[in-house]
Formats: C-alpha cells, sequence, structure tokens
C-alpha cells in the first residue's frame, strides 16, 4: 500500500498555522483532526450545517500541502462509472474491428481492450494513481444513494479499487480523504467506523467576527460586530435555510461595495438577498421580523 509522501505538519499546532497562512481559522478540535487524518492516514468525515465551511477544509488543506485537489461530487443516482471508473467503449470498438480486420491480434484482444488504455479514470481511482499524495474530497456523501457507500468502503479502509477485468490497484501514494455530510440522511455505521469525526457547528460570535476579518481586514470594526450580531439572530429564528459563514463574508463584502458604515433599515433592504436564500425567509423578514432585528441592533456598540 502507498505511504503518504508530503511530510509538511509535525503536529497540530504547524496545521493551524497553515491554515492560517491560506486565509482559514482552524480551531484546536479541527485541526488535531487534521493532523491525526494526515499521521494516522485515515478518512475524517466532517458532518455538519451547510455553509459552515467543511469544503473549503479540503481546499484549504491542499493549498497547505501544495498537492492536488480531487473532488467528487456526490449526488443521488451517482453510481461506479461516474466515481470510479468506465471504459472507453468507443476506442475499444475501434481496437475490435481493426483486429477484426486482420490489422491487430486478436489471441489476446479481450485482454487488451480492458487494459489501462482503455480505462477511463474518474476521481476516486484518479486519487490512489497520482504520483504525489492528493487531497480527495468526497463532498454531501449524504446525497448519495445508501448502496453507493459500498463501493466506497475498499478504498477508505485499504485505499485500493477492485476492477473485475484488471483486478486490485493499490494506491501508489495514498490520498488524504475529506467526506463532508450535511447530514440529511444516517450514514452507515460501515463507512463512520472507517473515519475520524468531526462535528462542525456554526461558530461563536469572537471566532466569526474573526473570521470576517481575515477576509476582509479594512473593515470597520463596529460594522463587523453589526454584521455577525444580525447574522446569529437570523440563526436563533426558524427559517428555512439559515445563513452560514459564506453568508457572512458575502454580507460584509456587499455592505463594503456599497459604502456602508452601519447596518440600517436601508442597507440591509437592499443586502439581504446575500444573507437569505429562500423566499419564505425573506417574507419572514419584510413581515416584522426586521423590526425585532434593527431593535437588536440598536443595543450593538
Amino acid at each position: 500500500m502507498g505511504e503518504l509522501n508530503l511530510g509538511v505538519f509535525d503536529s497540530p499546532e504547524s496545521v493551524i498555522a497553515a491554515c492560517d497562512s491560506c486565509g482559514y481559522l482552524a480551531d484546536d478540535e479541527l485541526a488535531t483532526a487534521l493532523f491525526l487524518a494526515y499521521k494516522l492516514g485515515k478518512p475524517l468525515l466532517l458532518e455538519g450545517h451547510p455553509g459552515v465551511g467543511k469544503t473549503e477544509v479540503a481546499n484549504v488543506l491542499a493549498k497547505a500541502l501544495d498537492t492536488n485537489l480531487i473532488r467528487l461530487q456526490c449526488y443521488e443516482g451517482l453510481d461506479v462509472n461516474s466515481a470510479v471508473y468506465e471504459w472507453n467503449y468507443q476506442k475499444q470498438l475501434l481496437s475490435i474491428r481493426i483486429a477484426q480486420n486482420g490489422n491487430g491480434h486478436t489471441g489476446n484482444l479481450e485482454k487488451h481492450i480492458f487494459g489501462k488504455d482503455f480505462l477511463l479514470k474518474r476521481p476516486l481511482l484518479q486519487s490512489i494513481t497520482q504520483e504525489k499524495s492528493p487531497v480527495l474530497l468526497i463532498d454531501e456523501v449524504d446525497r448519495a444513494d445508501e448502496e453507493f457507500e459500498a463501493f466506497l468502503l475498499e478504498l477508505l479502509s485499504a485505499y485500493q479499487i477492485s476492477i473485475p477485468e484488471m483486478g486490485t490497484i493499490e494506491a501508489s501514494k495514498k490520498p488524504i480523504v475529506i467526506l463532508t455530510s450535511n447530514r440529511t440522511r444516517e450514514l452507515s455505521d460501515a463507512l463512520k467506523r472507517r473515519c475520524l469525526y468531526i462535528w462542525n457547528d456554526f461558530p461563536d460570535f469572537e471566532k466569526e467576527m474573526n473570521i470576517v476579518k481575515k477576509h476582509h481586514p479594512h473593515i470597520e470594526e463596529s460594522l463587523v460586530r453589526q454584521v455577525i450580531h444580525a447574522i446569529q439572530y437570523l440563526r436563533e429564528q426558524k427559517l428555512t435555510k439559515y445563513p452560514g459563514i459564506s453568508e457572512s463574508i458575502d454580507w460584509a463584502s456587499a455592505l463594503l461595495a456599497i459604502g456602508t458604515q452601519k447596518l440600517d433599515r436601508k442597507s440591509i433592504e437592499k443586502t439581504l438577498s446575500c444573507v437569505l436564500k429562500a423566499v419564505d425567509d425573506v417574507d419572514k423578514m419584510k413581515n416584522g421580523e426586521l423590526e425585532r432585528m434593527l431593535g437588536e441592533l440598536a443595543t450593538v456598540i
């Protein structure tokens, strides 16, 4: 089995520093989990609300390690042909016709057309055939069918993939595997046993302020405090879709773009589309919730 060949992280503190240099604030728990995933060669499952930065962890990790990011976006109906491999049927047919016309060898034709030259690598197979250990992101695994999880188990436990026509392909270099889930369904115990686990919750007030300031270092302290206070107020309401960290950053970007120095009714109404992404939530704000939020903001210094 291939080994990791990166040699960058030597402690959780080094993970925090590397993430910080890439513009991502990792706390001790996440940094330790990333370090152990890297050091022990175990997949890391990140579960949490949409918009808390789970996918960004893999992006930052690949950047910090200066390696490739290979992403598998999961969805209902995802199958082995899209996720693992499939054969180049057109090329196979062409090769068969050439052989039948007497211009090729037919004795080992089956072995020939099921060789590496005819194999189309999809993300999972790509991840174990790299010269340098990549970061493999299996994003929103809970969206895939339960049956698809069976395809993942061999990779997650042994870093190998079995192809009936070719046999077992072992990892030349083990990928660092990050799985994300919004918990739209419960994942199987078999998958969970193979992974380290972190629950990514919404950040507290100070951490979210620091995240926004990391992206907008010149933003006024009073404005960023109002933005985060408003975002966290909205998360306490019964909304269809709660605003995530990305919405906090986008809202700050929009307010800076229009020259706003203080949140008020006018600036909120102009930029509400940056925060709320469901019509029912927008209607709720227009039907009285905005007044209550403005009252809360009036107390923020």
